[in-house]
């Protein structure tokens, strides 16, 4: 596993915990759905089940086994790389805003179509971290296994943005938030621009030529 100089706990603490509350709150879910999709997912707030939490608690919360498993596996991955860079607070600062701009996206979407389903999961951040990396490491090579095609990040990152903006925009694979996962690139985009791309800075670092696969 590239990038890997220890454990993830003392290496990349923040992606760490991060993780482990996901899955906290993933075996609540198990144990009582109900309550924790009406206390802790995103609802509209023209819907009764609305709380001031939920554009943060959402980002916690999981639809299934294989949405938490592809998540987490994705945050592991990338969000190593990125939290390394960006320092434990600024990867932080980049989670939450990436889910607070997801959570916006969707919500502005439910508004104009009125359609006030719940919405769960931490797509959106992970969305802005894998646009992250594709800012900082534009030319590492990403293998999927499904399709098995390796590309350079950013092209990844690039057709990944592409199929959910067609996706969303036509409607297709109803029951994802694809607003939402475009809402976290959005802001993904946007902080790794102001914290790393100003003129002067050094855009090259040493992991630009790992390798990567990636399940997807």
């Amino acid at each position: 596993m590239p990038y890997n100089q220890g454990t993830l706990k003392q290496s990349s603490p923040a992606t760490y915990n991060l993780i482990v509350v996901n899955v906290i709150f993933y075996v609540a879910t198990l144990i009582n759905e109900t309550f924790m999709v009406k206390t802790f997912g995103l609802w509209h707030p023209a819907v009764p089940y609305f709380k001031f939490w939920q554009p943060v608690s959402y980002m916690f919360m999981h639809g299934g086994f294989w949405h938490i498993f592809f998540n987490m596996y994705s945050l592991w991955i990338f969000g190593m790389a990125v939290e390394r860079i960006t320092g434990s607070r600024r990867f932080l600062i980049l989670y939450f805003l990436a889910g607070l701009g997801a959570a916006a996206a969707q919500l502005g979407v439910q508004t104009f179509t009125h359609s006030y389903f719940p919405t769960v999961g931490a797509s959106g951040s992970i969305y802005g971290i894998i646009v992250a990396f594709a800012m900082l490491f534009p030319e590492a090579k990403l293998t999927l296994l499904f399709p098995p095609i390796t590309l350079s990040a950013k092209w990844m990152a690039i057709i990944f943005i592409g199929i959910e903006l067609f996706t969303g925009v036509t409607g297709t694979d109803q029951g994802v938030a694809h607003f939402a996962h475009l809402g976290g690139a959005l802001i993904g985009w946007l902080l790794i621009l102001w914290w790393y791309r100003r003129p002067g800075r050094n855009k090259r670092n040493k992991y630009d030529n790992h390798y990567i696969h990636y399940d997807y």
